[in-house]
This record gives structure tokens, sequence and C-alpha cells, in this order.
């Protein structure tokens, strides 16, 4: 289990969206905003995993170079994608039913990219208690923006060669089995030695990674059916490159290069989404995260018209928002002399 850090209270950014969203919205708007519509949910699921179906189809069919790079990057965003559905089911917010939310976060979501929402969904409410606090356990994500192009270059380098997928992978298996803390925000903390015994790590193993390993197994046995198991290989070949360079641009959106990060205005930001934009960085409309940060409980299908009832209202005079992702990238560089 994740452990619960200790967030002073006046980092307690949560009670400030909360008292600011009731300036905007009115109560009975808000409970709108909070319904549920399961079949919507299960749009928002099944879209996702038709993008993947499609991704090894191209790749399996027309076999070539370009085919097998375009899907690594199709399967690297919709595998964001089933990070975001991990995401949201941990907030309860996709389908009416807790138990359906915690079925598919975790069998559609979670496990085939290796994680579990019995570990995020504690780890990231800690996040949104305390945004861009020095108690938020994802600031180092967010943190190191601007930088210089060659830095840039190098981090994308880094994440589409596969070393940052590496180093991940091998520090969250590390996270499962108990030998480090659960974090994901890049903080290594290992647990002693005398606290991790081989019994516990052997328990650890098959409590957090069975579910994983089913999942990737129903994955490879579906292709083996079909007659192409080496397409697996594109799946983890994604998880390791393009879905590393998908998460940087999708964090940096989120809450890089913010104009003050004790103002829940100034904190996070919404960001448009062209076509090409919501499938590599912006699945299941996690681009307005602005507004899931002020109602973390609302379906993501609700956004827009949060959206719209906001922009409408004034509150982008103040809140941060940007066109598309290119503008992203251009504001997280340096600009060269």
């Amino acid at each position: 289990m994740s452990e619960t850090i200790h967030i002073k209270p006046e980092n307690f950014q949560i009670n400030k969206y909360k008292q600011i969203i009731h300036e905007y919205l009115t109560k009975e708007e808000i409970r709108q905003l909070h319904e549920k519509n399961d079949l919507k949910g299960w749009w928002e699921v099944i879209s996702n995993w038709l993008w993947i179906i499609f991704a090894f189809a191209l790749a399996g069919i027309w076999t070539n170079i370009f085919t097998i790079l375009v899907a690594l990057f199709i399967i690297g965003g919709k595998q964001l994608g089933c990070a975001i559905i991990m995401h949201d089911t941990s907030h309860y917010a996709l389908f009416k039913s807790k138990k359906l939310n915690d079925f598919v976060g975790n069998w559609l979501g979670a496990y085939p990219i290796i994680h579990n929402v019995e570990q995020y969904r504690p780890y990231h409410l800690q996040h949104h208690i305390a945004t861009g606090t020095e108690d938020d356990p994802d600031l180092s994500l967010t943190k190191g923006y601007p930088t210089k192009v060659w830095s840039m270059a190098r981090k994308f380098l880094r994440d589409l060669s596969g070393a940052t997928g590496i180093k991940a992978h091998i520090g969250l298996i590390s996270m499962h089995l108990g030998i480090l803390k659960y974090n994901l925000g890049g903080l290594i903390i290992k647990i002693k030695k005398e606290e991790r015994p081989l019994s516990l790590l052997v328990k650890n193993a098959f409590h957090y990674l069975k579910g994983p390993f089913a999942a990737n197994l129903i994955i490879f046995g579906s292709l083996y059916l079909f007659g192409e198991p080496w397409l697996y290989l594109l799946w983890i070949g994604a998880l390791l490159t393009t879905y590393n360079f998908s998460l940087r641009v999708r964090s940096i959106a989120e809450h890089s290069v913010v104009e003050d990060k004790s103002d829940p205005y100034r904190n996070t930001r919404t960001t448009y989404a062209n076509f090409f934009e919501r499938i590599l960085f912006a699945p299941l409309h996690v681009n307005y995260h602005l507004e899931h940060h002020f109602l973390i409980a609302a379906p993501s299908y609700n956004h827009i018209k949060m959206h719209k009832m906001l922009k409408e209202r004034g509150f982008y005079e103040k809140g941060l928002l940007k066109h598309n992702y290119l503008e992203i990238i251009k504001m997280a560089i340096i600009p060269s002399r």
C-alpha cells in the first residue's frame, strides 16, 4: 500500500478549489456535472481500446516501418488512455458503481500498463489535496521547465529510445514488490531490508503483479489467436517508449511553467487538443485538467460542458488556457538567443 504523506494544513489546495468553484457554478449545476452515465463511461473505455485494436491491425495487415512507427505512437497514446482510465476510476468518476469503477479501472486501465488502482488511488489523492505545493507527491514530474532546446531534445530522446521506460518500470516493479515506497513522481525511497523480508516480497509480487501478468497474457493470447503474436512486441515497445513521450507532454501541459503554484487559478492548465493531439496526449478529455481539479469526482465526459460554462462566466480571465499542445512544447523551451 502507498503511505500517506503528512500534508501541512496550509497546503490543502483542494479546499481553495472547492471555495472558488461555487463562485461560478450553482449547487444544482455542480450536482448535474457530477452525474455519471454508464453508457458514456463505457464508450470512453471502448473507444480507447478500439484505437489500440486499430493500431495492431494496421501493423499486422500492412507490415512496414511506417505502419509500425504509426502503431507505436497510437498505442503509446492509448496506453496513456489506460492510465487515464485508471485515474478516472480512482476518483469513482467513470461509472455509477464503485465496484465497476474498480473492475474496469484495473482490467482495462491499470493492469495492462503494470499498475493497479489499489495503490494509485490513495497516492493520487495527495496530489489533489496539495496541488503545486511542497507536499505534492507529483511535483518533481513538472519541475525543470522551461528548459533549453537541447535539454528538451535529450528528454524526448530518452523517452523514445526506451531509457526512461526501462528505468521507470524497474522502479515500478520495485514498488510493487515493496523494495521502494510507492511514488510515481520520481522520488526514490528505499524500504529498509529488515522491513521487507523475502516472504513479504513474494506476497507483494503475487498480490500486485498477478493482475498485470494476467492482463498482458490476455493481450498476447488474443494476438496469438489472430496469428500475429509478434504484435505484442509493439505493446511492450510502446510501453517503454512512446507512452513515456506522451506522458511527459501531458504532464508539462497540466502543471508545468505555471504562474503561481499556490493559486488554484494559476497552478493548473486546460489545453485544447486537435484530433491528433487527442490520440497522443489528451485521451478521455484529460486536457480539461483545470476543470478536473475543481470537480475531481465529475466524469470526464462532462468536462467540455463544464469548460463552456466556466469560460462564459469569465473564469478563464484568470485561469490558464492554451490552444494546442504545440504551444505547450514551445512554452516549455527557453527561446534561443
